[in-house]
């Protein structure tokens, strides 16, 4: 059964398979052993760097999710301890 990927998982996968792909292709072009090898590292060091910024996008989306999660939480905690005061009130003037 097949089994759908989440948006970053399906570009993950396809990063890796165009790193795959590339590194593929660089080891069977007819160059010198030393331009491969310049190649290589240049591409490595580009896949590095974007790996990291993907990660700290990634980062910055969690923050937010957290920080908006935690303001949710305090905004119904408030509203609950205020419908609580609310309703204690009657209760203790019978």
């Amino acid at each position: 059964m097949a089994e759908k990927c989440s948006g970053t998982g399906a570009m993950l996968s396809f990063l890796a398979g165009a790193a795959v792909g590339t590194g593929l292709a660089l080891l069977y072009a007819p160059k010198t052993g030393k331009e491969v090898r310049g190649r290589i590292t240049d591409l490595s060091n580009d896949t590095v760097s974007k790996m990291k910024g993907y990660g700290s996008q990634a980062q910055e989306k969690m923050k937010s999710f957290y920080n908006t999660g935690r303001d949710m939480f305090r905004e119904k905690k408030e509203q609950m301890s205020a419908t609580m005061e609310t309703g204690e009130e009657p209760l203790g003037r019978a």
